[in-house]
Order: C-alpha cells, then sequence, then structure tokens
C-alpha cells in the first residue's frame, strides 16, 4: 500500500443482490472520487472484508447495514464490526415496518443514523445522512496507518527482539500493546490470540507469528536472497568497517555483496550520538551516519543481504566461498571480513532471565519513551556506556553509569567526561558490580556491590543497559584463519613469527597488511587483532582493505 493513495472505505451490507447493487452505485456516485466503496452480501462476508482492511492499515469512514439479514442481522453485524473498527460511524438499513428495531439499535450498538428504503432520490434521502457520517468520522480522526505494525508486550523478549530489529534496519513500524484495546482488535483480526505474539502485519495484511528474523526480514522488504552465486568481493558485517569496504567496492567497479547478520550499522549504528566523527561538529548519531553509508552503498551498486548468519569459510581454488546457516553458499575472488564485535555478556543471577524484559545489551533506543520519569541505569565505562547516558538523561529521572575501575578517565574520551559531569541528572558509582537483577516477569531493581566496602545495595529500576567488553564474532573462523587468544583475527605482519610466514601459506610474498593467513580474506575493524576500536578508523580500514583486495587480484 505504501507508494500509492489510500482511501477511506464506505462499506455496504445487504443480502439482497439488487439493493446491494444499487448502495453501491449512489455511493460511487457521489463519493467514488475520495472514498472506496466495498459492498458485501452478508455480515460474514462484511467482517471478512473488515478483518482484511484492518490488517493492512486501510481507514474505513462509514459502514451501511441491512436490518433484515439471515444468520447475522444488521445490528449483530455492527455491534462486532465496532470492536474492529470503533470510529467507523454507522447506519442501519431498514424498513419502515422495522423503525422499532432501528431505535433499539441506536440504544444498543450506537448506530448513528438509520435509513428507510427505498431512499429515493439518493439526493435528498441518502447522501445527507452519508455526509453527515462522514463528517463525525473526519472529526473524530482516523487516518490510515501504512506501517508495518508489531502487536506484543512491553516485557516480553522476543517483542523487543523484534522490535529492535525494525528500528536498526530503518523499517517504519508502529507498536501495539496487547494491553491496549487497538491490539486487541489487531490480534483478532489476524486470528491469532496474545500466546502468538510479537505478531507482526505488514502493509499488505500478511500476517507474522513469532517471525525469524530472516522471514521478518524477507516480509517488510529487505533482500535475504543473492541475485548471483559468484561475485568479485563479499563483504561480511555491515558496520563501519563492512559499509566502508563496500562503499570502495562497489564505486571501484567491484560486483559487491555485503551480507548482515542483524541490522546496518552493527554496534556503532546503536551508538546515540557520536560527536568526534570527522565533518559531523555538532554529532551525528550512530543509526542516521550507518543509514547513510548502507544508501551510498547500494547508490554505487552494492547488494546488501540482511538477516543472513554466516558460518563458514572456506578456499576452493582461487574462489573464496561464504557458507550461510541454512546451508546455501555464495563465491567471490575476495572476502573481507568485517563481524566487528558484540557486548560481552553480563555474568550475575537474574541477568539472563531478564534480558530484553528490562535488561538490555547496548543502548534500545526503543525503550527511551518507557524510561520517562524512571531511574536508570548503565553499566561499563567506555564511550558507548557514556553515549548511552547522555540520550537517556532527556528521557530518564535519573542515570547511573556503573564503573568497575575507579573512574571514567582511562576508559572514555574527555569530551564525553565533561558532558556527564555537567548533565545533573547523571551521576557516577565507581568501584561498582553488578551483583544480581531483581525481578519475576520483567526487571524491577538491581543489587549493587561497593568493590571498597563489599556491601551491597538494592535500589529500584526497571532499566538497565549493559555496555562492557567486546568480543569478537569469530567462532565460526576457527581452523579457516588464524586468530589470537581473544578470538580477534590476525593480519599481516602479526602473522610472521620469527619472519616466517603462516603455516598454509602457499604465496611467494607475505600476508599484506589486512590480509588474515588465508590468502585472499582481508579483515577490517573492530574484528581485526590490534585495531585502533573507533568509527574512523573501521571506516579506514574498510577503504584500505578494498585497495588491497585489487592489488591481491592483480597477483592472481
Amino acid at each position: 500500500m505504501t507508494g500509492r493513495e489510500v482511501k477511506p472505505v464506505l462499506l455496504t451490507v445487504d443480502d439482497d443482490p439488487g439493493v446491494s447493487r444499487a448502495v453501491a452505485r449512489d455511493l460511487r456516485r457521489r463519493y467514488g472520487q475520495d472514498y472506496r466503496v466495498v459492498r458485501a452480501d452478508s455480515g460474514q462476508d462484511a467482517l471478512a472484508a473488515l478483518k482484511e482492511l484492518k490488517l493492512r492499515g486501510e481507514p474505513v469512514a462509514a459502514m451501511l447495514a441491512d436490518y433484515r439479514m439471515p444468520e447475522m442481522n444488521g445490528i449483530e453485524f455492527l455491534e462486532r464490526a465496532m470492536d474492529l473498527f470503533p470510529r467507523a460511524r454507522r447506519a442501519l438499513l431498514t424498513a419502515y415496518a422495522d423503525t422499532d428495531a432501528a431505535i433499539q439499535a441506536i440504544n444498543i450498538v450506537d448506530v448513528d443514523h438509520y435509513l428507510l428504503k427505498p431512499w429515493d432520490p439518493p439526493e435528498e434521502k441518502l447522501y445527507p445522512v452519508v455526509d453527515a457520517l462522514i463528517e463525525m468520522w473526519r472529526s473524530t480522526g482516523d487516518s490510515p496507518v501504512p506501517e508495518v505494525k508489531v502487536v506484543g508486550h512491553r516485557w516480553s523478549a522476543p517483542s523487543h527482539k523484534t522490535r529492535e530489529f525494525l528500528a536498526r534496519n530503518t523499517v517504519p513500524y508502529r507498536w501495539f500493546s496487547v494491553e491496549e484495546p487497538e491490539g486487541g482488535r489487531l490480534l483478532d483480526a489476524a486470528g491469532v490470540t496474545a500466546e502468538d505474539i510479537p505478531v507482526v502485519i505488514t502493509p499488505t495484511g500478511e500476517v507474522l507469528r513469532q517471525p525469524a528474523e530472516v522471514d521478518l526480514a524477507r516480509a517488510v522488504g529487505l533482500s535475504t536472497a543473492p541475485s548471483a552465486e559468484f561475485y568479485d568481493l563479499v563483504v561480511v558485517g555491515a558496520g563501519p568497517a563492512g559499509l566502508g569496504a563496500a562503499v570502495y567496492g562497489a564505486s571501484e567497479g567491484l560486483r559487491t555483496v555485503l551480507v548482515e547478520r542483524q541490522a546496518t550499522g552493527g554496534q556503532a549504528g546503536q551508538s546515540s550520538r557520536i560527536e568526534n566523527y570527522l565533518g559531523f561538529p555538532d554529532g551525528v548519531s550512530g543509526a542516521q551516519l550507518t543509514d547513510r553509508a548502507r544508501r551510498q552503498a547500494v547508490k554505487f551498486g552494492t547488494e546488501v543481504l540482511s538477516a543472513r548468519d554466516v558460518v563458514g569459510l572456506e578456499a576452493r581454488g582461487s574462489a573464496r566461498v561464504v557458507r550461510f546457516g541454512d546451508g546455501t553458499e555464495i563465491a567471490a575472488h575476495a572476502v573481507i571480513l568485517a563481524t566487528g564485535v558484540s557486548y560481552r555478556k553480563l555474568t550475575a543471577p537474574g541477568i539472563d532471565e531478564l534480558t530484553g524484559r528490562g535488561v538490555y545489551y547496548g543502548s534500545a533506543n526503543t525503550e527511551a519513551p518507557a524510561c520517562a520519569g524512571q531511574p536508570v541505569y548503565v553499566v561499563g565505562g567506555a564511550n558507548s556506556a557514556g553515549q548511552a547516558a547522555m540520550f537517556f538523561s532527556r528521557h530518564a529521572a535519573s542515570v547511573t553509569i556503573l564503573v568497575r575501575g575507579e573512574s571514567l578517565k582511562d576508559s572514555m574520551s574527555h569530551y564525553l567526561i565533561e558532558q556527564i559531569e555537567a548533565t545533573e541528572n547523571i551521576c557516577v558509582r565507581a568501584n561498582t558490580t553488578v551483583d544480581a537483577a531483581l525481578g519475576d516477569d520483567h526487571l524491577t531493581g538491581v543489587r549493587l556491590r561497593d568493590g571498597v566496602t563489599d556491601t551491597v545495595e538494592e535500589l529500584p529500576t526497571s532499566h538497565l543497559f549493559v555496555f562492557i567488553g567486546a568480543a569478537p564474532h569469530t567462532d565460526w573462523l576457527g581452523g579457516v584463519v588464524e586468530r589470537d587468544e581473544l578470538g580477534f583475527v590476525r593480519t599481516g605482519p602479526d602473522l610472521l613469527v620469527g619472519g616466517e610466514r603462516p603455516a598454509g601459506w602457499l604465496l611467494d610474498r607475505d600476508p599484506y597488511y589486512l590480509e588474515s593467513s588465508q590468502a585472499g580474506v582481508f579483515v577490517a575493524g573492530d574484528v581485526r587483532a590490534e585495531s585502533v576500536k573507533r568509527v574512523a578508523s573501521a571506516v579506514g580500514e574498510g577503504a584500505m582493505a578494498v585497495t588491497l583486495v585489487h592489488r591481491y587480484l592483480e597477483d592472481q
């Protein structure tokens, strides 16, 4: 429905085909330019049509239902229709003998008008009534909702995961809680229950129950299947390094495919504010920066695959083959690994059970409205934690940064420390760790331990955001490329031990600076051993890796 005009609907229901056609004809003649007229021959058919309209996000302005219909009369239909479209205006078509029933309907289901059949001439007996219905509907405001709709529960971890996936992939969506009347109406229209949440309804009316990310990506229009089997360059990971590589690879004529497991931007895409990136003196959010980079890569011809989990890499002659979790694969002349890092897991009782239900890794910006007026706790002392604290300070009553060390000075940029010190509702608790997360179905508090006095304190909160450490996504590379003891991939000079090239290296040259122990496989960004963990350096390494790919291809 996106991209075309959405006309409000005028619905008519009558089991007499002649009357049904006449009503629809008269309505189209007067209102067809601005409204879509839908007619049904029974109450059941009309309800089915309303459910489809509900799922598609199309508004219903008015409903006209015949009183005398078999199986379901007009009053019964309008009563059930109100559950789907409570703001639509309602009129009953009735014969003179049924005026008592019409008056009763006004009291029972809040019918706005009743029309006596026949209504000839319509200019005198039909149109004035419909004009009044439309005017009342307009005054209540019931605009179309062309976005993806998500129905879930605030404290449902799968619901949170779905919202984050859509938000980070810049897919517009509207959130409905199952506890709200409209959420219940959408579930009823979709023919599902609250046990099926999260429920995702696309603008075309497709219903997904607890969708896997790859199914969700496909349903909302993200590309998940490669258009070819062989490329010049496969870039694995769409953080700043991968996006940089994709932009430069595609712009320099390489047929490039960018593969991302979750969402473009990586860990940087979750940063609420980056203020030390060159060219943005007023700062820019990680989502904005990486979205611009994604659009730039696509403009140059990069193919982007979303929600694809890469599980294997191997060399087959001169080809480098990337395997996906579903058993499919793609191949290329060269591969750039830019899989980045993820936040390390916080180990304390209750953390795992409450993740996604009050405990979140990363900034989880979709939770900002729920933090209004509440105390928020942020674990970590690096820039990502400071940026999150500044972001949530605009919503929360207070933000407390929990730091294991003595202060922020050894791990956070000076400009961020100054901003935090100048923000009244942010405080820093040094020498403090999370001893436990408290709560049953969602987080209700945290137990903190003072590292100096070894005392504990329980404090109420519904939101704990974790930004600790960095774990590389390299388990799937075991036995393929050399890694250090922490799992980061070694490249270039780091592979030369005592002047010797890595085992299995067959080329008559040393590995290039960003090349791994597997020739033709390059590494950029945070996943590379000894790399500088900054957005600007990651972008630079992505661009540099493409230059080395060209040099590698010239050697072949």
